[in-house]
């Protein structure tokens, strides 16, 4: 297993998270990918996206099956400017590359957002800090590792 992924799955081990962290043979790197490699709806596949809101990054949760509405999402979490991250924005707010983004595990603790359609999903999948490696976990696990806050992002 790539040392990104192991140490996510050691961090999810030490916070009590239930799945295991598991590498794909492909690359899980959108949501479209990471559905077909493990046979879940893409609603299913919780992207982690950051984007920079009043100049400080942040991190969303998203369905795989939505696009977040940058002038909604502004309006409800109450930021002016708001708009996606660089790669290297990521990468520096992160410590993991854009289509491996786990919601932990970064540098500091971004505040972080919850997609509410997630909820519709029993199983959710997640990346595990590179394109490969996905771990599953449910709503209310995936809220409390990310210490993320509810919000409807589409």
């Amino acid at each position: 297993m790539h040392v990104a992924a192991q140490r996510i799955a050691e961090l999810l081990h030490l916070l009590g998270a239930h799945g295991d962290v598991i590498e794909v043979a492909d690359s899980a790197r959108t949501s479209a990918d990471a559905a077909a490699a493990l046979g879940c709806p893409v609603g299913a596949i919780a992207k982690s996206l950051v984007f920079v809101a009043d100049g400080e990054p942040i991190l969303v949760l998203v369905s795989g099956a939505h696009q977040v509405d940058l002038a909604v999402l502004g309006l409800l979490i109450g930021r002016q400017v708001l708009r996606r991250a660089t790669p290297d924005e990521v990468r520096l707010a992160t410590g993991q590359p854009i289509g491996g983004v786990a919601p932990l595990g970064h540098p500091r603790r971004l505040p972080a957002f919850i997609d509410t359609a997630l909820r519709a999903h029993e199983r959710i999948w997640v990346a595990a800090g590179t394109p490969r490696a996905v771990f599953p976990t449910d709503f209310e696990e995936l809220a409390r590792l990310a210490a993320a806050s509810e919000v409807a992002v589409a």
